[in-house]
């Protein structure tokens, strides 16, 4: 099969209140074909989300005028789970579109990294239940009565889920409700999703989001005809591996991320990647494609 991608682009994202640098903020690898066609890698360290923003997005343009495709690998979630569109009672369509356009008119994310997650959170909690569930997490000088320090309850039959399908299949994501503390996705998610969303508007169909627009299965060549760059989210603490000598975490987890997925499509395997187990239920399937979204490899 034939390699799908040129280069390989992974981003580790970070919910940062301020410009920051070297572990917990932002972190980009890098790895692409130089004149020689020989892998070259580097990393980059932006200290704000829009600077990160700024140079992905020369990045993905610099590779799309040599002719090169490009996969961007996003540490956070690209979806909620199930159900969440209707219970916000957001325009009918696609629901993953829908929480796009809903997050991208509350999220105010400002140039040194002051952004309102918490007062989003807390707005979508009173949507939702008029309490403070099911987002959880804040400083305790940002608590509201609908954002609470730490979890008010455990989620019931009743209730959205706390974790998407295919946080229960990679063993070990944390819950995108969580918006503080370690490993709070639901802080970068929020942050997060609006970024790509501008990266997509400003490249059209030559972006395309995987799995909602590229359909929950394996990929080939001839799916991919006229586009520049595949989004996918990735969770990079699957993937094992040494740091090289004064290798943080971050840069680690980001380069092994990058590596691991370009060796798969150096072998032609990776395109098979993107479509879902064989033991899939069908309704994983649909959920995946059209709300939740899925972890690259999961």
């Amino acid at each position: 099969m034939a390699r799908l991608f040129n280069a390989y682009v992974i981003v580790d994202w970070s919910a940062a209140a301020k410009p920051t640098t070297g572990a917990d903020s932002v972190w980009i690898g890098v790895l692409k074909r130089d004149v020689r066609f020989r892998f070259t890698y580097e990393a980059h360290n932006p200290p704000t989300r829009g600077e990160a923003e700024k140079l992905i997005a020369s990045i993905l343009d610099d590779r799309a005028k040599r002719h090169e495709r490009t996969l961007l690998g996003l540490d956070f979630p690209l979806g909620f789970p199930r159900g969440f569109s209707a219970a916000l009672n957001l325009p009918a369509g696609e629901p993953w579109l829908a929480v796009w356009n809903q997050l991208d008119r509350m999220v105010k994310d400002k140039a040194d990294n002051t952004n309102n997650r918490f007062g989003v959170g807390s707005e979508i909690n009173r949507r939702l239940t008029g309490g403070p569930f099911p987002f959880w997490g804040c400083p305790p000088r940002d608590t509201l009565t609908t954002l609470q320090p730490k979890r008010s309850r455990e989620h019931g039959p009743d209730d959205l889920p706390e974790f998407r399908h295919t946080d229960l299949a990679a063993k070990g994501a944390a819950s995108i409700w969580k918006l503080y503390y370690n490993g709070s996705v639901g802080g970068q998610a929020i942050l997060g999703i609006p970024m790509v969303r501008r990266l997509k508007l400003a490249r059209g169909d030559a972006f395309k989001v995987w799995p909602f627009e590229t359909g929950f299965k394996p990929l080939s060549e001839g799916d991919l005809a006229g586009v520049d760059v595949v989004a996918a989210e990735v969770y990079p603490s699957l993937i094992k591996g040494a740091p090289l000598a004064g290798e943080i975490k971050d840069a680690t987890q980001v380069r092994l991320t990058a590596e691991h997925f370009a060796k798969l499509d150096e072998a032609g395997k990776l395109g098979a990647v993107f479509g879902p187990d064989k033991d899939a239920a069908p309704d994983t399937v649909v959920d995946a494609q059209h709300e939740e979204g899925w972890i690259l490899g999961a």
